[in-house]
């Protein structure tokens, strides 16, 4: 569940929050009680990719390379 804190606090404890935040913790931001934002930790994107790891899963046959047909491409 994620932790509601006003503008003051998240303002005075932003090194507290962003510890918190990194550890897999969400913060919400209010003003009024109204929440307004939400502090997350950024994903770290896909992990490295392994050469190979799909090897044997498909074949490309020979009529990969055929041309396509003029429908095929969008020309009319």
């Amino acid at each position: 569940m994620a932790k509601t804190v006003n503008i003051h606090e998240a303002k005075t404890h932003l090194s507290r929050l962003l510890e918190q935040v990194s550890r897999g913790e969400e913060v919400i931001i209010a003003k009024s009680g109204k929440p307004i934002a939400r502090l997350v930790a950024i994903d770290d994107g896909p992990a490295d990719r392994a050469p190979g790891v799909a090897k044997g899963q498909f074949a490309v046959t020979a009529a990969f390379f055929d041309p396509l047909f003029d429908d095929e491409l969008g020309w009319q």
